[in-house]
């Protein structure tokens, strides 16, 4: 009867964890209750019955020894020594099991990038899924770099003439790539839209067969940006739920090591009302702007901050968030907007488009950003890059004749961005504010601007929204 107690006990944790690095965590946190019953145990025993022999108690002589255990107590030398060695184990196979790695190892791992030497995650490295996962995204990023990102890079050297040490982006998700490429030199970042942050992911408590789900939770989440520069709002709600990790917080993790940051701290944070910052184990308000703050290094060895926030951004939404009080202080910044849904041309955007057009000193979108109309012209100098051939038919009623009018002149651009995202059919507009603390930064891009061909006007074609490749790490 006993022996089969004995095996209920083993097998009823392992169908219930159905992995075995669960069923040893499990003996391991029983060892330790045991020991710490057991220690409690004698203590309580000292306490009520302090007339009990104590075999190993050294009672001091007149003189000043000591005397040992006689030779029959010596027999239990062999068990103590024993127990402690047993001790000794549980303890530090409970010290591996709370082991967990840092958020750059996470970070590269889920990126396709080897995690440091040491790491709790860099066995998980052999498992096929992983390697195949990496060739995937070593392909896939270095075509992305090739084809988009230096050519943004570049770009933006030649006409970003001052950039400001904050860049805000509103309607993101969770892209920190192009806000990247665009604003290399930015020392805090703030990215902001409805997808939700999501836990802070960790692959040590994935079982063995929840990586190859979990990895491909990443790539399907980063196959529409990779393919379109853009993420689909409805596509990315179903993925971001999907998988054991989820949230745009992996996503981020995956932007941040393939950018080349080393990631230092992470962690969860909300805003009240006022836009003051909470963490995240104090009891959040209502509406609260939930969201992380990632420090991190680039090459140049300086911390950077990126903030996202999984916030409301229509007129009743930042009302009640304070997340553009959160975002009065880190003003004036550059904006980037982009693949933004035309929200900021409906009436129910105007705070968060007046707060961008009062808090910007420049602003690079493509033309589902603010409206034309909405600039004034008294304040801002326009640049257009590219092509403007309209909204795609996903979007009707949002053609703008004064965008077509200014893109008439537009100077070349070789890479593509937005729901246009072919480079001969996009549209940029950097617009840069007048009214500024340094005049250097706007006669430094009109003289970038002046000094770029003027091309010959285009009829615009019509509206087409073209889906790319099947595979999202082939060329276009």
């Amino acid at each position: 009867m006993s022996a089969r107690v004995r095996d209920g006990c083993i097998s009823a944790p392992m169908l219930l964890a159905r992995r075995f690095e669960k069923v040893l965590d499990f003996i391991r946190f029983g060892l330790l209750f045991c020991l710490f019953v057991a220690v409690l145990g004698v203590v309580k025993l000292r306490i009520t019955r302090p007339d009990r022999p104590r075999p190993f108690h050294r009672r001091p002589r007149p003189g000043g020894a000591t005397i040992l255990p006689d030779q029959d107590h010596m027999r239990h030398v062999p068990k103590l020594a024993a127990l402690v060695a047993i001790l000794m184990l549980a303890g530090s196979a409970f010290a591996r099991a709370v082991e967990i790695a840092s958020a750059d190892d996470t970070a590269r791992f889920l990126a396709g990038m080897p995690p440091s030497v040491g790491s709790p995650l860099a066995p998980l490295t052999e498992d096929p899924a992983w390697q195949r996962h990496a060739r995937v995204f070593d392909s896939a990023f270095a075509e992305l770099d090739r084809r988009q990102l230096s050519r943004i890079r570049a770009w933006s050297q030649r006409h970003l003439a001052a950039p400001r040490s904050t860049m805000f982006y509103m309607f993101s998700g969770p892209d920190f790539l192009y806000a990247d490429a665009f604003y290399s030199s930015a020392r805090t970042y703030v990215l902001s839209a409805l997808e939700p942050t999501g836990p802070v992911p960790d692959v040590i408590k994935l079982p063995r067969d929840g990586i190859s789900p979990a990895l491909n939770y990443v790539e399907q989440s980063l196959e529409s940006i990779l393919r379109f520069s853009f993420f689909i709002t409805k596509q990315m709600k179903a993925d971001l739920r999907a998988g054991e990790i989820g949230g745009t917080l992996p996503i981020l993790y995956v932007f941040l090591a393939r950018s080349g940051k080393t990631i230092r701290d992470v962690s969860l944070i909300w805003l009240d009302d006022k836009g003051a910052v909470h963490a995240a184990d104090e009891p959040p308000a209502p509406n609260a702007a939930r969201g992380t703050r990632i420090i991190f290094t680039a090459d140049d060895g300086a911390e950077r901050t990126l903030y996202y926030f999984s916030t409301d951004l229509s007129n009743p939404g930042v009302r009640s968030s304070g997340f553009l009080k959160f975002c009065e202080p880190l003003a004036p910044g550059d904006s980037l907007i982009k693949s933004a849904s035309y929200l900021l041309h409906a009436g129910n955007f105007t705070l968060t488009r007046d707060w961008l057009l009062a808090n910007s000193s420049s602003i690079i979108q493509d033309d589902s950003g603010i409206p034309l109309a909405r600039y004034d012209p008294r304040k801002w100098r326009f640049f257009p890059f590219g092509r403007y051939l309209g909204p795609v038919d996903k979007f009707p009623g949002r053609y703008q004749e004064r965008y077509a009018e200014l893109f008439a002149r537009g100077q070349p651009l070789d890479f593509g961005i937005g729901y246009r995202w072919r480079s001969f059919e996009t549209n940029v507009l950097l617009s840069v504010r007048l009214v500024t603390d340094d005049p250097g930064h706007v006669e430094a891009a009109a003289e970038a601007a002046q000094q770029a061909p003027r091309p010959k006007a285009r009829r615009p074609r019509p509206s087409q929204f073209l889906a790319p490749p099947r595979y999202f790490w082939f060329p276009y």
